[in-house]
């Protein structure tokens, strides 16, 4: 084989090869992107069920109780009545750290109030800055900006809450037309 020929056809593997190559970078950060949109995902979700817990545990404080749990053990049994609640189904980990290492938010008693991930990764989804932490807002947001708080306004106790209002009356059928003689 003239030696030409052997440079062409080294030339043209070396072409192909750096094609293949950019090819499996660009699947490769897709695919990396991917993920951390299915990671965001589950943390939001994970987030949500803990506002949630921290909700129902707060609404469900018999008088005289403190309103937010000491530790987030608290949130899958809670001991302060009668018959246990369960706020929470499992204590979730952080997707993004794989541990149940949370930075929890305490009040000025130590008890948690909200929760947020450890993790600095920048992250994809952009969230309201009501949603973050403090000194958030000014600057690229981590996952770890996002603040999980329970929703809504303390319910009032159990004794002053007002009856739900009774469901309207059904209306009264029509009155039958008379019928015209034939």
């Amino acid at each position: 084989m003239p030696s030409g020929e052997r440079g062409f056809s080294y030339l043209l593997l070396l072409f192909v090869l750096a094609a293949m190559g950019a090819g499996l970078a660009a699947v490769g950060q897709h695919w990396s992107l991917a993920q951390q949109r299915e990671q965001e995902a589950e943390l939001l979700f994970r987030g949500r069920e803990f506002s949630q817990a921290l909700g129902a545990y707060r609404d469900h404080t018999p008088p005289g109780q403190p309103g937010a749990p000491a530790t987030l053990a608290e949130l899958l049994e809670d001991p302060r009545q009668a018959a246990p609640a369960h706020h929470l189904r499992r204590l979730y980990t952080d997707p993004f750290t794989g541990r149940a290492d949370w930075v929890l938010q305490r009040d000025s008693a130590g008890r948690i109030v909200a929760l947020h991930s450890r993790s600095a990764r920048p992250a994809l989804r952009r969230l309201p800055a009501a949603a973050l932490r403090e000194g958030a807002a000014g600057r690229l947001q981590t996952v770890g900006d996002w603040v999980f708080v329970p929703a809504g306004p303390a319910a009032p106790p159990p004794a002053s809450r007002p009856s739900p209002p009774s469901p309207p009356s059904p209306p009264s059928p029509p009155s039958p037309l008379p019928r015209a003689p034939r």
